[in-house]
């Protein structure tokens, strides 16, 4: 055959031979400590959570399931435990300002200690207080205070009776209050006796009444500050009593805490708050309940449950002092989660809230520590993303709800004293949503200096393959599987280098390991076998395979039924079968196609139908304009092409994209203009650059087994291949059964770096080289088209010179 042998079967797919390294199963292999082909990222990991300035946070990011979180928490771990214990925060009421509650600061551990000595503080003062107002010493005190007043009241008006009774004046009491009436001999004179009294002495009494009655008014007036003044002696003598009964109390729990400057200013607050409001410490539920009224009590009570919790502490976070520096993971980091919230309860109707409804955020729980993120669900949350930003840039946490942020509502709410901030954020990933943010949110590189690039290949060498076999172990005994033998390790690792289509490189993508280990692990266990053998794994992949490849099979079907027209026999001028790959999901396939060109007179183009219909992608279209040239430079370099080419994709329904079916496109223009008919035996894939050099295509393995599977349902006749660019070669990881019909010869896989090597294969005809005066052989391929056009050029010569410029310009156009 005129062109390059095809491939021997060695080189279609990578086997492994463990036998060197001396285990006859994982059991016998040690883990493996290190991440493998991770070098990268883990320095990146080792300086991020080293370095402790500003904006050094770290976007950990790779393919979904390549084990980061596992990987970052691994060395986050020793360094948080290492690191000192961060200090306790607390709430506690703002007395002056009760919308603005207080933060505490505590050393670790110790903000519960203050919260339950501050329980106990309050359920003993109102013991205390209740006793003490129940005491004989304040009962005393107490009516000492009120006789002294009643004695007051009393000479006041003791005085003035006696004054009033010099002058023969009574002072009565009457429905209107007091009044001052003549008298005589102790007996009030009614206006009959009065009337009768000399003009003189009437005009003294009413004299000495209208002077009475000043000192009467004096007198009442005199009350109410009496009675003033016994209240204020009451409260102080309240204040006085309550401050000798609570002092000691709160002076037994301030020694504990002399090392804490903030929590002693919080004891003289409560201690002041419940001097002045000992009147509700000393009623219990059921006093209140006895001495207050029942429409009144509901409220009593309440009033007394909200001065009582006032002088609660609201632990927001509390660590064991000896547990290091906190690692939290948010699964699902809104607003809310993040920042920490708000809570309300219902009192008569109303929403009302207080420092003790406060509560905390992943920010508040990570301070000091460690807070990984998953950076795709925090950017989908609203506000999310701006809040975190906003928090690390001024380095405090700012209790908020989202109705605050956007200034909606008008609900009652707090506003908390805001929390100092020192976190290390961690955010996972994916790249694309790396490079998006780093190119378009100007805060994100200030913020997130350190990028953690985490790798799934690794170089397939002898010290990496050794690694590889432990870090299968490793993966077993973690997910508690059974032990691999090692034929089945040798098929894990051919199976995990299909995955990066090289066979220069294995998948270290931790996932995909895991899962084929556990299906393997599962078929094991079904035939009662002690270990994973070989035939577990090679079960496991193809019971994977044949649960997501029903559109595949259904692909197939319609080749096979003909209802999709496809030849693999025989040849036909310029039609070629070109190999494309569908993806589904995780499952991609290889699907072949049609594809046919037609050439005619005409100004230079190439038509891409594909194009034409709004089907083709940028990329395919791309490939296409690179025909047109690059035959105008082969053969028509000394005159203008006068051709006009149609390429179409027959029976696609579907987009078209990518430049792999260039090479094949241009096979068929070839065919096309040489009049060769070509193998269709055979299909193709690659890209073709403008020298006519065979560039490499992704999906290989998937296009030869598309195009396999259909040749093998049709029958293997020995003649049937697939022509792939040579520097595809090293990316062969074929399925056995394409392997094997190559071994037998009946199905074959060439190499080609050229177009011309390509149509020679294709046509069985040489393609010819130039000669010392440029030209090709008469009966090469190039020579055919060469001469074909040159016809067209003549044709288009002549044409235009009868006049058929304007039709002409027409068929170009067409």
């Amino acid at each position: 055959m005129v062109g390059s042998k095809a491939l021997p079967a060695s080189q279609l797919c990578r086997r492994y031979n463990l036998e060197a390294l001396g285990f006859t199963d994982t059991s016998e292999l040690e883990d493996l400590r290190e991440p493998l082909g991770q070098d990268r990222a883990v320095e990146a990991i080792r300086f991020g959570i080293g370095v402790r300035h500003q904006g050094f946070n770290l976007f950990a990011f790779g393919p979904s399931g390549s084990g980061k979180t596992e990987i970052i928490r691994r060395y986050l771990e020793p360094e948080a435990a290492a690191k000192p214990v961060p200090d306790d925060w607390c709430y506690v009421n703002n007395f002056t300002t009760p919308d603005h509650p207080k933060m505490l600061r505590l050393p670790a551990g110790r903000a519960k200690d203050l919260a339950r000595q501050m329980e106990n503080l309050t359920a003993e003062v109102r013991v205390v207080i209740s006793a003490a107002y129940e005491s004989e010493d304040y009962r005393t005190r107490l009516d000492v205070i009120v006789e002294q007043f009643k004695l007051k009241q009393e000479e006041a008006f003791e005085n003035l009776h006696k004054k009033a009774g010099e002058k023969n004046v009574a002072i009565v009491r009457t429905p209107m209050g007091l009044a001052l009436a003549p008298s005589r001999e102790g007996k009030v004179l009614n206006p009959e006796a009065f009337s009768k009294l000399p003009t003189e002495e009437q005009e003294q009494v009413k004299k000495d009444i209208s002077e009475l009655e000043v000192d009467l008014q004096a007198v009442v007036r005199m009350l109410p500050e009496l009675e003033r003044e016994q209240r204020r002696e009451i409260v102080k003598l309240n204040r006085e009593v309550t401050s000798f009964t609570v002092d000691h109390l709160i002076d037994e729990i301030r020694e504990k805490w002399r090392d804490c400057t903030a929590v002693l200013v919080f004891f003289d607050e409560v201690q002041d708050y419940i001097i002045n409001h000992s009147d509700v410490f000393r009623l219990s539920k059921d006093e209140a309940a006895e001495t207050i009224p029942a429409r009144m009590a509901a409220d009593f009570l309440m009033q007394q449950e909200r001065v009582i919790g006032n002088c609660q502490v609201n632990v927001l976070i509390s660590h064991k002092a000896d547990g290091g520096a906190p690692i939290v993971y948010e699964d699902n980091p809104t607003v809310e989660n993040l920042l920490g919230r708000i809570e309300h309860r219902s009192e008569f109707g109303s929403l009302v809230t207080d420092f003790r409804l406060i509560k905390p955020g992943a920010l508040h729980q990570a301070n000091g520590g460690y807070l990984i993120l998953d950076a795709r669900r925090l950017v989908f949350q609203p506000y999310a993303w701006e809040t975190l930003k906003r928090e690390l840039r001024s380095r405090e946490i700012r209790v908020e709800t989202l109705s605050q942020m956007m200034s909606l509502g008008s609900m009652v709410t707090l506003q908390p004293e805001p929390i100092p901030l020192d976190i290390k954020v961690i955010l996972i990933g994916d790249p694309t949503l790396y490079y998006l943010l780093s190119q378009n949110d100007h805060d994100f590189n200030n913020l997130f200096k350190v990028p953690v690039d985490f790798d799934d290949r690794v170089p397939v060498t002898d010290e990496a393959i050794s690694l590889y076999a432990q870090f299968i172990a490793t993966e077993a005994r973690k997910k508690q599987l059974m032990p691999l033998h090692r034929s089945a390790v040798e098929q894990v690792m051919e199976r995990m280098t299909r995955l990066t289509s090289d066979t220069e490189r294995l998948s270290s993508h931790t996932r995909s390991l895991s899962d084929l280990l556990s299906e393997a692990d599962y078929w094991a266990a079904s035939r009662s076998a002690p270990r994973i053998e070989a035939q577990d794994v090679k079960h496991a992949v193809k019971a994977h395979i044949h649960r997501s490849d029903r559109m595949r099979e259904r692909t197939q079907e319609q080749f096979q039924r003909g209802t999709m027209m496809l030849d693999t026999s025989d040849a036909k001028v310029g039609q070629i079968n070109g190999l494309s790959v569908l993806q589904l999901g995780d499952f991609a396939f290889g699907r072949p196609s049609r594809i046919t060109a037609r050439v005619h007179l005409g100004r230079g183009r190439v038509i891409d139908i594909e194009r034409e219909v709004e089907l083709g992608g940028p990329l395919h279209s791309k490939g296409v304009l690179i025909l047109s040239n690059f035959l105008a430079a082969r053969y028509t370099n000394n005159r203008p092409l006068s051709l006009n080419a149609s390429l179409v994709f027959e029976q696609s329904y579907g987009g078209v994209d990518g430049d792999s079916a260039s090479s094949t496109e241009l096979y068929a223009l070839l065919s096309a203009l040489s009049n060769t008919p070509i193998k269709q035996s055979l299909a193709v894939t690659g890209s073709v650059n403008q020298f006519g050099e065979v560039q490499a295509i992704g999906g290989v393995n998937e296009k030869i087994e598309g195009f396999f599977d259909l040749c093998n349902f049709r029958g293997l006749t020995g003649d049937q291949g697939v022509l792939i660019p040579e520097s595809n070669v090293k990316h062969l990881m074929l399925k056995d059964e394409v392997v094997a019909a190559a071994e037998k010869g009946q199905f074959h896989i060439y190499s080609v770096t050229s177009i011309d090597q390509g149509i020679e294969i294709l046509t069985g005809i040489q393609a010819g080289e130039l000669d010392a005066a440029g030209n090709y052989p008469p009966e090469s391929v190039n020579g055919r088209v060469k001469a074909r056009l040159e016809v067209f050029a003549e044709s288009a010569r002549q044409y235009v010179k009868s006049g058929g410029e304007d039709k002409m310009s027409g068929a170009g156009d067409g």
